[in-house]
């Protein structure tokens, strides 16, 4: 985010009167701000007393961020309900948006991800271009998954060992890169142009399972034409049209080791994955001033409307969390 207000001028954002400072002396008397952000995995192991500044104006908004996932940060008591009058996360229906990707449609505009999405149905789309054929028939691997985080709640490179065992029996494999596995490649664009020219899938495996919760391992497969296997705790559909991806949680191992084998035998149908390359784009949100999320959470701290307008979360445990991250959730 920078310090000050550098981050939202170097990021050329529409508002730049934003600023961000992590020295609390320098705030003053605190009731006088519109809005204070807290930050989200710290919220999750701090004590209520220690959260609460000394005193709270009425008209102030307090922001629960994070872009981490509620599954790696429960918050699984009450201590919290009516305390936060926004949310600055990844969740589709925060009041700011912090998160991974960005969908665009032919004309370039923005169009998701979204709670509720209108994708063009596969057999409606345009045939894929031949360039794009040639391209993937050139494919010999089966699958890569990059990943330096080994032990996860979610247990995703457990998943990835029994679906290592299930690939034996065709002569198949997932190739490993990175601090888990015992293969490397030099720079992060080698490594993707890798996915691009080699694999058929992508392992697009989430360290957590939480709603809503996709990051930018999605975007390895999509920008680099290989199909994505997810293992996450979103909702699919609402960053993907059906029909380009395969759904590691819902196949499981065997299944999901049958599908690839079929795919990479039938190329005429492994094609069909990507007709939705002539209808939409995926990018990282950084890349576009439009779609920055620090740029769009100044402008909210800027839209007098959501400032004047009266919003709490009355059970914050119960909008946060999935009811399986904490074991008394009701």
């Amino acid at each position: 985010m920078g310090e000050g207000r550098q981050g939202f001028i170097e990021r050329n954002c529409k508002y730049t009167n934003c600023y961000v400072t992590g020295d609390k002396n320098l705030l003053g008397d605190v009731s006088k701000f519109d809005v204070i952000a807290f930050c989200g995995p710290e919220v999750s192991y701090t004590p209520t007393v220690k959260l609460k500044p000394p005193k709270r104006s009425p008209h102030q908004k307090y922001t629960f961020a994070s872009i981490e996932s509620a599954g790696n940060y429960p918050i699984c008591s009450n201590r919290l309900d009516n305390f936060f009058n926004w949310t600055w996360t990844y969740r589709l229906n925060s009041e700011s948006r912090w998160g991974y990707l960005v969908v665009r449609d032919a004309e370039n505009k923005i169009i998701g991800p979204n709670i509720d999405m209108h994708w063009m149905k596969l057999e409606d789309m345009d045939p894929v271009s031949e360039e794009l054929v040639v391209q993937l028939r050139n494919k010999t691997k089966v699958a890569a998954w990059f990943v330096s985080h080994c032990g996860t709640k979610n247990r995703r490179e457990k998943f990835a060992e029994k679906l290592q065992q299930e690939l034996k029996p065709y002569n198949l494999t997932i190739d490993v890169y990175g601090r888990c596995g015992p293969l490397s490649c030099k720079g992060t664009e080698e490594c993707f142009q890798l996915i691009k020219t080699d694999y058929y899938f992508y392992l697009s495996f989430e360290n957590s399972f939480s709603k809503d919760y996709v990051t930018e391992k999605l975007l390895h497969a999509l920008r680099y034409n290989a199909i994505p296997i997810v293992y996450g705790g979103a909702n699919y559909t609402r960053f993907m049209p059906d029909g380009i991806y395969l759904n590691a949680r819902e196949l499981g191992a065997k299944e999901l080791a049958k599908k690839m084998k079929y795919l990479i035998d039938h190329p005429e149908e492994y094609k069909e994955f990507f007709r939705w390359t002539n209808h939409y784009t995926y990018y990282r949100t950084t890349e576009n001033v439009e779609t920055d999320d620090y740029c769009s959470h100044c402008a909210v701290l800027n839209n007098e409307e959501m400032v004047k307008k009266t919003s709490i979360y009355k059970n914050f445990k119960k909008w946060w969390n999935d009811p399986e991250h904490c074991p008394d959730f009701d």
